[in-house]
């Protein structure tokens, strides 16, 4: 019973110190016009700990603010990627269009230079697998006139010849393919020589010309090459390339070297198919001689024509 009056006796003594002490501060505040004691305290407890609660607040404020300014980057950068990404591919576009353009203008220009004869516009849309278009399919065939043996164009000049014609497609073998040999003259002088396809040497972009005889005509590197008058299956003075390399054979008769091709032949897109082969110009031309028999008499005693040796392909 003793303790527990001591023990009520002393918290009671202890809260009228308090009381009397709170007094007396509040006395001591009044008197100093807040400058006292109190304040003097509060400066070190209290107000560190409101500044300390204001700092938090302020933080988790910005905290707040930061996340909804991310979620707002994110949606922002996820319009501009959509807008990168639409421009990225209208600008695709565009280049395919302008490098379209370019090849188109190309063959313009290849139609005018060769507006004697009936062509047709076509597109590759398959070849043999390897990196040059040495046999490769077109989107034209029969039911837009062309036939097995039209010639065919592109770049700045002759690509090959039609192999197969179907309704709606037709293939194509390139002067570069092993199988090709072309009857051709220099442009010049309008000396005859074979040239000859070779995937090997087409790797350094070459073709080899052969049996160009070995007269007082000067021929240089950079003299143009066509197809020559006495081909059975080209056309005559389609521009094939320009010699790059000649020298004279051992048989001290004949010269031969290398021609730089007129056309990219890694690079084939769309081609003109010339639709008039060389066998309806010549049947033609039979046509109007059977016509006019005195002027045909007058063409066969001029003599035969020089044979060409030029290869089915």
């Amino acid at each position: 019973m003793k303790n527990k009056n001591q023990s009520s006796f002393s918290s009671k003594y202890w809260l009228i110190i308090i009381s009397v002490l709170c007094v007396i501060l509040l006395g001591i505040e009044r008197f100093t016009d807040g400058k006292g004691p109190l304040r003097f305290i509060a400066s070190y407890t209290v107000v560190p700990m409101q500044e300390g609660i204001s700092y938090v607040g302020r933080f988790m404020s910005d905290l707040s603010d930061n996340f909804e300014t991310l979620e707002d980057m994110k949606k922002e950068n996820q319009k501009l990627q959509t807008k990168v990404d639409e421009l990225t591919i209208d600008n695709t576009k565009l280049r395919q269009e302008q490098y379209e353009l370019d090849r188109l203008r190309e063959l313009y220009k290849l139609d005018e230079n060769y507006s004697d004869y009936k062509k047709i516009g076509a597109h590759v849309v398959a070849n043999n697998g390897s990196n040059w278009f040495t046999d490769f399919t077109i989107d034209k065939g029969t039911r837009d006139g062309v036939q097995v043996d039209s010639n065919v164009l592109a770049g700045s000049g002759l690509v090959g010849i039609v192999i197969e014609a179907g309704p709606t497609y037709s293939r194509v073998r390139s002067i570069v393919d092993d199988a090709s040999n072309v009857s051709a003259m220099m442009l010049s002088t309008s000396d005859t020589c074979m040239v000859r396809g070779d995937l090997k040497l087409m790797a350094d972009g070459r073709l080899r010309f052969e049996k160009l005889p070995n007269n007082d005509n000067k021929i240089e590197p950079g003299e143009q090459v066509v197809t020559s008058h006495v081909s059975p299956r080209f056309l005559q003075g389609l521009f094939i390339g320009y010699v790059s390399d000649i020298e004279v054979d051992a048989n001290n008769l004949t010269r031969s070297g290398y021609i730089t091709p007129a056309v990219d032949f890694s690079k084939l897109q769309e081609v003109l198919v010339i639709t008039t082969t060389k066998k309806n110009m010549l049947e033609d031309n039979n046509s109007q001689d059977s016509q006019n028999p005195e002027e045909g008499n007058q063409e066969e005693a001029s003599g035969p024509q020089e044979s060409n040796g030029e290869e089915g392909e």
